[in-house]
């Protein structure tokens, strides 16, 4: 997928404005701007921001079409990828939670320059976050192994919480790897920006040998 393949594909498969666009256009040029100070994002996709990940964070929006109207919580939000990317494309609050100084600046900076006050950054780490009520989607690109990102965030869900999690190209073993300890109805979606990477999309996950929760 090209760059403007990218552009184009936000278009048809979103239906992404004019407007929202030239919101995403700043959104990448405060992030390339931001590589001056931190390495926000791989060198190596410099080049291939629109792709790499604007597309590839754009992409898991229509996977929690079936959520509630709660919150969207981000783990280890980084550079904002997914979390500002689908703040600019939706109203739903978004809840970033990021543990690095820098990161959790980028991010406040982020959002306020872009006006998005629908978006919260929390400072700290996951097990030790609070949120007023239980997530309606949960989200995490390149934040741990699944049986550590389900233990280590669990408290922030319920059993109608919808997760949404880019696995790349490990997807499959990760997800066999969670199963003798995970239960939940799991499948596997195809990334739009690569065949070989898969994102997992998850629902009424709990340990296993505890009934579901509501």
């Amino acid at each position: 997928m090209t760059e403007d393949e990218a552009k184009q594909w936000l278009v048809d498969s979103l239906a992404v404005s004019r407007e929202t666009l030239g919101q995403l256009e700043r959104y990448v040029a405060l992030l390339l701007a931001g590589m001056d100070e931190q390495n926000l994002i791989a060198e190596s996709t410099r080049n291939h921001v629109w792709a790499r990940h604007i597309v590839d964070s754009a992409q898991l929006l229509p996977l929690a079409g079936e959520a509630g109207e709660g919150a969207w919580i981000d783990l280890g939000s980084g550079a904002g990828l997914p979390a500002i990317v689908l703040a600019i494309l939706s109203d739903r609050p978004m809840i970033m939670i990021e543990t690095r100084r820098k990161r959790i600046e980028f991010l406040s900076d982020v959002s306020a320059e872009l006006g998005l006050s629908h978006a919260t950054v929390v400072g700290g780490r996951v097990e030790s976050a609070e949120m007023t009520a239980p997530a309606s989607v949960i989200s995490a690109r390149a934040y741990a192994p699944l049986p550590r990102l389900f233990s280590s965030s669990l408290h922030l869900s319920n059993g109608q919480t919808i997760w949404v999690l880019p696995k790349g190209r490990n997807a499959e073993i990760e997800l066999e790897a969670a199963r003798p300890t995970w239960q939940g109805v799991f499948h596997v979606e195809r990334s739009v920006t690569d065949p070989d990477s898969a994102i997992i999309v998850a629902r009424g996950v709990t340990p296993k040998g505890r009934k579901g929760r509501r």
